[in-house]
C-alpha cells in the first residue's frame, strides 16, 4: 500500500478538489498539437476551430513566459493573439478561442473553472472595444474588458448579464479567477486574487441560467471591434475541478505551500448572502487519492491523479 506521504512527495502541492479536466497542456512543447484536432479526430485537451485564416502559431503560442510564475503546477502559459486576420466563419468579430475536449462532467453539479489572466503591455488590449473573455455560449458568466463607443480600462466579471465585480487592468498583473458554478442550483460564485495570493470568494452566489452542454466554454477572447491592431493575452493554470475549491494559485501537481481547502461556499464580505460555512481549522487530515480518466489523451490522464485532503 502506498503511503499518503509517498503520494504527496510524488504529486507536490495538494489539490483540494478532483480535477475533471486539465487545460494546462503541460506535456506539449508548443501549440502545434492543436493542428491534430478535427471534427473527425477529436484528440487532445482542446477543440480548435474558432480562429482566423492564418496558421495556429499566429493565434496560439505556449511558453514559460506566458504563465503566472507563482504557479509551479503549470510548465507554461497560453498566449492568445487577436489580429486583423482573426475573423472566424465570415464574422466581423475577432475570435481566438479554445474549447475543452472532454467527456467529463464539467457541466454537472458544483464545479470550479480555474484560470489566471494577464497582459504584458506589449500588444496591449484596447479599452475602447469590448472584449468577451472565457465565456460560455449563453454568456451566463464571463469576463469582459473595454467598452464599445467609450473607454473602460477595467476587467469585469459578469454574471446574469450584469457586471458584478471590476478592477483596473494593469500591464504585468496576474488576475487569478475561479468561477464556482452550481449547475444544479443555477448560481455562480466568483473567486479572485492577484499575483501569488490565494483565491478568495469575492461575490456570489448570483442566480443565473447555468446552461452548458460541456463543450461550450470558450477559453480566449472574442473582440467586437476590428481596428486592425494586434492584441495579446496570457492565460495560465487552466483546469476544472469538483469537490472543494483549490484556493492556492499553485495548480495541482505544483510545489509550494498550499493553503487549506476552503469551503465551496465560504463567507464573503462582497456577498449579500452570508454563509455560515467556514473552512476547517483542524490540522488533522487524512489523504485519499482520486483518479479521473476522462480525456482522450495520455497527457490528461497522467495529470488527473491528485491527492485530496479530507479535513476531519
Amino acid at each position: 500500500m502506498v503511503s499518503a506521504t509517498a503520494l504527496l512527495a510524488l504529486v507536490g502541492t495538494v489539490s483540494a478538489g478532483t480535477v475533471l479536466w486539465d487545460g494546462r497542456a503541460n506535456d506539449y512543447a508548443d501549440s502545434s498539437f492543436l493542428d491534430k484536432w478535427s471534427w473527425s479526430s477529436q484528440t487532445g485537451p482542446y477543440q480548435w476551430y474558432i480562429h482566423g485564416s492564418g496558421s495556429t502559431k499566429n493565434y496560439v503560442n505556449m511558453d514559460a513566459s506566458s504563465k503566472n510564475p507563482a504557479d509551479t503546477g503549470s510548465k507554461q502559459g497560453i498566449k492568445i493573439t487577436n489580429d486583423k486576420t482573426s475573423s472566424w466563419n465570415g464574422q466581423t468579430m475577432l475570435r481566438t478561442e479554445l474549447i475543452p475536449q472532454t467527456s467529463a462532467a464539467i457541466n454537472k453539479g458544483k464545479v470550479f473553472y480555474h484560470f489566471s489572466m494577464q497582459h504584458t503591455g506589449t500588444n496591449a488590449p484596447s479599452p475602447t472595444g469590448e472584449h468577451q473573455i472565457n465565456f460560455f455560449e449563453s454568456h451566463f458568466t464571463e469576463m469582459k474588458y473595454g467598452a464599445e463607443g467609450g473607454s473602460d480600462n477595467h476587467l469585469h466579471w459578469y454574471a446574469g448579464g450584469k457586471s458584478q465585480w471590476d478592477a483596473e487592468l494593469t500591464a504585468g498583473t496576474w488576475h487569478n479567477v475561479a468561477y464556482g458554478i452550481d449547475f444544479s442550483a443555477g448560481s455562480v460564485d466568483f473567486y479572485h486574487s492577484t499575483g501569488a495570493d490565494a483565491l478568495k470568494k469575492i461575490a456570489g452566489p448570483v442566480s443565473v441560467t447555468a446552461d452548458s452542454n460541456g463543450a461550450d466554454w470558450h477559453l480566449g477572447v472574442l473582440r467586437l471591434t476590428n481596428d486592425g491592431s494586434t492584441e495579446d493575452w496570457n492565460f495560465s493554470g487552466v483546469y476544472i475541478e469538483s469537490g472543494d475549491i483549490t484556493t492556492s494559485v499553485v495548480s495541482p501537481g505544483g510545489s509550494g505551500n498550499s493553503p487549506a481547502p476552503a469551503s465551496s461556499t465560504p463567507k464573503s464580505s462582497a456577498s449579500s448572502t452570508p454563509s455560515s460555512t467556514k473552512a476547517s481549522s483542524s490540522t488533522k487530515a487524512s489523504a485519499t487519492t482520486t483518479s479521473v480518466f476522462s480525456s482522450t489523451t495520455s497527457a490528461q490522464a497522467e495529470s488527473s491523479c491528485v491527492v485530496e485532503y479530507v479535513y476531519v
